[in-house]
């Protein structure tokens, strides 16, 4: 059975929005389905930061759906013991999601500008549904029922996110691309809740539907040199050694790719997930049609991250020079600094 958790907060502060007709909506939507029984739905309103992570904890839910307000980078509007708007930055929400991992399968933001807060959850959580602009109420509410008839018959996190994007277009609402989605394929799971797929570029229609609020709150308020900024803002120097780099048509970067995985895989740490995780983006990114280079290198950076982490990663260091050397020559000379976790 899939536990979903939707999670809604309309604080006092903020505009006011159809959440209850939301929910009902998705009620609905699963109580109609032949296969109901498969689904268990919670609801929690006037959710405060603090209920975040003992609602996750009591209820262990498959799916966590937030319906509310967003503020881009500044994160998500909940509430405060008052009821007024407390936000929850995005890197708060992707530690959270770190620890229930395991659990949880998808996460739905059904709250404007969200993507920043789904791109981050999604190191963690294998499916996550974003807002790449203001979204209105009615659109969203659409989205909703698109996504959870689908999942309601049985399809895939994919299908379910490409119904609700269309049930907003069969409405006649210009806001069909404003969801965006980051889905990828776990090894780990014994159960897997959705095909391998590429990630969605979305060209954005800035058009809300009058008289319906939107869910959006403004907050007012060669080698390139021979440094690296540690953590602790204090300056280590590192003298790079000069490395002949591949031309990039040259490069089999799957096979790259592959042999970078196989060879971190050796390595014994508590990170292995997160380690994996980011490979698994890195290889999400190359298999689009038009691959954005600066997002494999970040997913690459942040595998790497762990990875020196862990006591053995001196001895594997050999192994991954000439595969990291060929990396490199595909992704471009600005992302060199990943050689000096070999050189």
């Amino acid at each position: 059975m899939k536990k979903i958790l939707i999670l809604s907060a309309n604080p006092k502060n903020t505009p006011n929005l159809r959440l209850d007709e939301e929910v009902r909506e998705i009620k609905n939507t699963l109580q109609l389905s032949p296969n109901r029984d498969g689904f268990q739905i919670i609801t929690e309103s006037a959710v405060r930061v603090d209920d975040l992570t003992r609602f996750l904890s009591h209820h262990q839910p498959t799916i966590v759906h937030f319906s509310g307000h967003g503020s881009g980078t500044d994160g998500l509007a909940l509430e405060d013991n008052s009821g007024h708007m407390q936000l929850v930055s995005t890197q708060a929400l992707a530690k959270l999601f770190d620890l229930f991992q395991l659990q949880v399968e998808c996460v739905l933001l059904n709250a404007c500008y969200s993507e920043s807060q789904a791109t981050a959850i999604h190191q963690y959580i294998d499916c996550v549904v974003g807002m790449n602009q203001a979204i209105g109420d009615k659109a969203a509410i659409e989205f909703s029922v698109g996504f959870y008839t689908a999942l309601a018959a049985g399809r895939n996190y994919e299908d379910c996110f490409h119904m609700g994007c269309t049930s907003i277009d069969l409405q006649g609402i210009p806001e069909y691309l404003t969801p965006m989605r980051k889905i990828r394929q776990r090894r780990y799971q014994t159960v897997q809740a959705a095909n391998p797929v590429t990630s969605n570029k979305d060209d954005s229609i800035n058009n809300d539907n009058k008289g319906w609020q939107n869910r959006s709150v403004s907050i007012v308020g060669n080698v390139p040199g021979s440094a690296i900024q540690t953590g602790d803002s204090n300056t280590a120097n590192i003298n790079f050694q000069q490395v002949s780099l591949p031309a990039p048509a040259s490069v089999n970067i799957e096979t790259e790719l592959n042999a970078l995985r196989e060879i971190l895989a050796k390595l014994e740490t508590s990170d292995r997930r997160k380690i994996d995780n980011a490979i698994a983006d890195a290889e999400e990114e190359i298999n689009k049609p038009q691959p954005d280079k600066n997002e494999v290198g970040k997913a690459l950076e942040r595998a790497f991250d762990y990875a020196k982490k862990a006591e053995g990663f001196a001895s594997v260091i050999e192994k991954l020079k000439p595969h990291l050397t060929k990396t490199v020559g595909w992704l471009g000379e600005n992302w060199h600094k990943l050689l000096s976790l070999v050189n």
